[in-house]
């Protein structure tokens, strides 16, 4: 799953001195990293580092926040994500969000499904669409005979994995996940990371995750985010170490990042 082999992979997102802003509040300083492609990039550390933040500027979902501004380099294939000539929802149907606990649309499986290409007028059949984002998302065979049925029956495992599916509609290039997850039994949760390691053939991945086996078993690389807590008790979240997730796991660099890893941390 990992190796050097993954080095020379194309760079999908290019970050350089990111900054977010929480009105004055800098919620993250100095973020330098490279996300490729065909891959999965797992965020790792404490609560509050960060790690989110750093996620939602990969779809300008910061945006959405009053009072936050994103400063410094945010490369997307080479385009400067934050650029005046960028539309934020053309960004957001091409790296597609799975949210930390299930968001169906109280509608129909099939119109959940279809809410995004809807939405960005597609001519392509509906039909296809639907069967074709639920055999990816690994749900078809057991919603392929209810997809007129209300989205809110399925379990929280099924829900998620619809939420993925309603990701896929849109033909994204990279699917964000923020502890995608964590409100889910451990099967359910099986299913999960056997579903996003099956996707890095089609997508890139980046994901949010507190399980540190999570990360172990399912990236290609990991970045580590801490807090720093100034002398007025301001905290900012840094990165400590990113590379390959074999060695952020065995050999660590950063002192920090082994204490994290190890459980010594805090």
């Amino acid at each position: 799953m990992n190796g050097s082999e993954t080095t020379d992979k194309a760079v999908v997102f290019e970050m350089d001195g990111l900054r977010v802003y929480y009105g004055d509040f800098p919620a993250v300083r100095d973020i330098d990293l490279r996300v490729r492609t065909n891959e999965i990039t797992a965020f790792i550390g404490p609560s509050g580092c960060g790690k989110s933040t750093v996620l939602r500027t990969l779809n300008r979902m910061n945006d959405l926040i009053p009072g936050a501004r994103v400063e410094g380099k945010v490369l997307y294939h080479g385009k400067d994500l934050y650029g005046d000539d960028v539309d934020p929802v053309e960004v957001r149907r091409r790296i597609g969000m799975v949210f930390q606990k299930p968001n169906p649309f109280p509608k129909s499986i099939y119109d959940n499904v279809t809410f995004g290409p809807k939405l960005a007028g597609t001519d392509a059949d509906l039909d296809d669409i639907v069967e074709d984002s639920l055999q990816r998302a690994a749900l078809w065979d057991e919603v392929r005979d209810k997809l007129d049925q209300s989205a809110m029956a399925l379990s929280g495992g099924q829900q998620q994995r619809l939420c993925i599916a309603r990701a896929i509609a849109t033909k994204p290039d990279v699917i964000l996940m923020d502890e995608p997850a964590s409100a889910l039994d451990p099967i359910a949760t099986q299913r999960i990371e056997e579903l996003m390691f099956d996707l890095k053939k089609d997508y890139s991945i980046v994901v949010v995750t507190h399980n540190m086996q999570q990360a172990a078993r399912v990236s290609d690389r990991a970045a580590f985010f801490n807090v720093d807590v100034r002398e007025d008790g301001a905290r900012t979240g840094v990165l400590v170490e990113f590379d390959m997730t074999d060695k952020i796991f065995t050999n660590p660099t950063e002192k920090a990042t082994e204490d994290y890893i190890t459980g010594r941390f805090g």
